[in-house]
């Protein structure tokens, strides 16, 4: 008996009300239990895919079918900013139609799946990105699904996090779709990849491992690259002869007809390569012009057991230095960060005068109701000239179509290419990096390390992705969990 499939595409297309194709008849179906990975680069459209799945959006054209009544759930990337004044017991609420009388018990189950104790009577704004990482994967867990969509799910999460999921999913019996930058966590246990092709707006599906996908996607690549090399130089030598046989007369001009109908036959036949993802151009974040003590950090608020403890410290970062700050998710970290940039801690001091960059994990710097051409330029403090912020935009991807889009409109991959580019025109004396990697596509990581590391100014940089931590420069370490 053939295995239930509980997912089906049926040449499903959709679109954009700015007619940006986003699917263009795909197929696909994914049995019961089977666990797979969702590919394409930042834009692509994999979260709009989700939602499709999830019944938040209706195809244009085709079918979606979910199998005999089957349930769908999703870990969104990050919480929406509207729930951040619940209190965590009212979030899980909203996953009813109607509350059940147990719901305790219920939150209380899901939160030891996802290896998460925290009182349930505090607000989920004040969690830290990985303690809110957890919240989403409970949320969609207390649903109770039949398909559980997880969408980025280890951006925030610390390595003891990223390790409880993997031997979470490993023995998870219900069918996943996951998106994905983390090439080891996919590995330990999808079954292959469902690939979202942004050029071609098809769906294209690899059974076996995640390398072993990647290799066939590959291999794919290099047999059409072929075949195209092939049916090019046909395509030359009867062009050529065409251009011979035309200037004769009789027979020769008759044939010449015929070998100029072949060669649109042959250009038919050429297949549609699929291209790399594209990956950002080098960048370059130049420092203010700022001396001193940049930084003095004299304490630091650790959280131990939900309670704040202060600590002291004595650090004092000058214009070239480079701090990494690190501890597990939830010590306080984050609320370091927070409490610099606001200036609401007598512990942490900036000087004066001093441009602060700082990518927030959230975006919370980010104004989602602004066009992303006024984003880029509000933060231009040297040359706002549209010319030069179109161009550095064009660099991070932030095509002119996007340039008129609003920021909220972005996929979250987008919103950390456009914080990039801003920082670019900010000019800061001090970059703040909270968690730089999440939701980037890993082809554009290679260059942020090389700019990062190639700035002169002072860092402060937090991050659990431990390949990036590996490659950035840094001469000084506060780990709150040895405060």
């Amino acid at each position: 008996m053939a295995e239930e499939v509980v997912l089906r595409f049926e040449d499903v297309s959709f679109e954009y009300a700015h007619n940006t194709p986003i699917l263009d008849e795909a197929s696909f179906s994914i049995r019961r239990g089977a666990k797979f990975t969702l590919m394409g680069q930042n834009g692509a459209g994999k979260s709009t895919l989700f939602a499709m799945i999830n019944g938040d959006l209706e195809p244009k054209g085709g079918k979606i079918s979910v199998g005999n009544g089957a349930t769908v759930a999703t870990s969104l990337q990050v919480v929406d900013r509207v729930d951040f004044d619940l209190t965590i017991e009212d979030y899980f609420a909203k996953a009813f139609e109607m509350v059940p009388g147990n719901i305790k018990s219920k939150i209380s189950k899901v939160m030891g799946a996802v290896n998460f104790t925290v009182p349930i009577d505090r607000k989920v704004g004040d969690l830290s990105g990985g303690q809110q990482a957890r919240l989403l994967l409970a949320f969609a867990l207390i649903q109770e699904p039949d398909i559980l969509l997880l969408d980025e799910p280890t951006n925030n999460l610390d390595q003891t996090g990223i390790d409880h999921l993997i031997s979470f999913l490993v023995v998870y019996e219900k069918t996943v779709l996951v998106i994905s930058h983390d090439a080891n966590f996919l590995n330990c246990f999808t079954d292959g990849i469902l690939y979202l092709d942004a050029f071609t707006s098809k769906v294209e599906r690899y059974n076996g491992d995640y390398y072993v996908a990647i290799e066939e996607i590959e291999k794919r690549r290099e047999r059409e690259r072929k075949q195209n090399a092939q049916l090019a130089k046909k395509i030359q030598d009867n062009k050529d002869k065409v251009n011979f046989f035309a200037l004769k007369g009789g027979k020769m001009r008759k044939l010449a007809k015929k070998l100029k109908d072949e060669v649109g036959e042959l250009e038919a036949n050429k297949v549609e390569v699929r291209k790399d993802d594209r990956t950002i151009r080098p960048f370059t974040i130049s420092r203010q012009d700022i001396y001193g003590d940049i930084v003095t950090i004299n304490s630091v608020k650790v959280i131990k057991n939900h309670e704040p403890i202060e600590k002291e410290v004595n650090k004092v970062l000058t214009k070239s230095s480079r701090l990494l700050v690190s501890g597990p998710n939830g010590i306080g970290k984050s609320t370091l960060l927070r409490s610099l940039i606001d200036d609401n801690s007598e512990g942490v001091k900036v000087m004066g005068g001093v441009v602060i960059g700082y990518y927030s994990q959230d975006f919370s710097t980010l104004d989602y109701g602004q066009k992303v051409y006024d984003s880029l330029k509000s933060a231009a403090v040297m040359s706002d000239d549209e010319e030069n912020i179109r161009s550095l935009a064009s660099g991070f991807l932030i095509t002119n179509k996007l340039m008129n889009a609003t920021v909220g409109s972005l996929s979250e991959g987008q919103k950390g290419l456009l914080s990039f580019a801003r920082l670019v025109l900010m000019q800061p004396g001090l970059l703040v990096l909270d968690e730089p990697t999440n939701h980037i596509n890993f082809r554009h990581i290679p260059v942020i390390t090389e700019a990062v590391n190639a700035y002169k100014g002072t860092l402060i940089l937090i991050s659990h992705m431990s390949d990036f931590v590996d490659e950035i420069k840094v001469d000084d370490y506060l780990d709150l969990d040895k405060l």
